[in-house]
Order: structure tokens, then sequence, then C-alpha cells
């Protein structure tokens, strides 16, 4: 059986979600997965420096994973990061 989250987890999540650019970001990632954050500066069209310390604080909060390769950095959903973006595509849909 797995155990419930306490509110102080949840709200780590959600915080780290809690900005546009986090949402853009999760959103490119999941239909782009090992993506470099070179690609998603093309793709979302901001500033990269920006993008890097908002990709930064997604991983600080569990919702993507960084994997070197190289001189490159790919980017994933983690298991958390896909149920946000399930519910990201859901709340997007909504009325």
């Amino acid at each position: 059986m797995s155990k419930l989250k306490t509110a102080k987890q949840m709200e780590r999540h959600l915080k780290g979600m809690s900005n546009h650019y986090r949402i853009e970001i999760l959103l490119t990632v999941a239909e782009n997965p090992n993506i470099t954050l070179d690609r998603i500066t093309e793709l979302i069209g901001a500033n990269e420096k920006t993008l890097s310390e908002h990709s930064r604080r997604l991983v600080a909060a569990g919702l993507i994973n960084k994997q070197y390769q190289g001189r490159f950095v790919e980017h994933t959903l983690s298991p958390y990061g896909k149920t946000f973006v399930s519910f990201l595509r859901s709340f997007q849909h909504s009325i």
C-alpha cells in the first residue's frame, strides 16, 4: 500500500510548477523526451538563462530529471512530472 503524501510534500510539487514558463517546459518535455535546454529554448522562445533557472526549479521539485550526455543535458519527466502533465492536459481542456 502506498503512503499518502503530506500537505508539505504536495506543496513542493505544486510550487514547482507554479509559473507559466515551468508549465510550458513540462509540456514541452512531455512532447519531446530527452530534449536539451537549447531545444526547449527554441520551442518556447524565451531567454536561455530564464528557462535554465525554471528547469532547475522543476528538478528541485522532483518534476523533471536531467541526465548529462557529453556536453549536453537531456531532460525527461519524472513519474511525478508525468502525473502533473496529465493533470495539466485535463485542466487545459476543461471548461
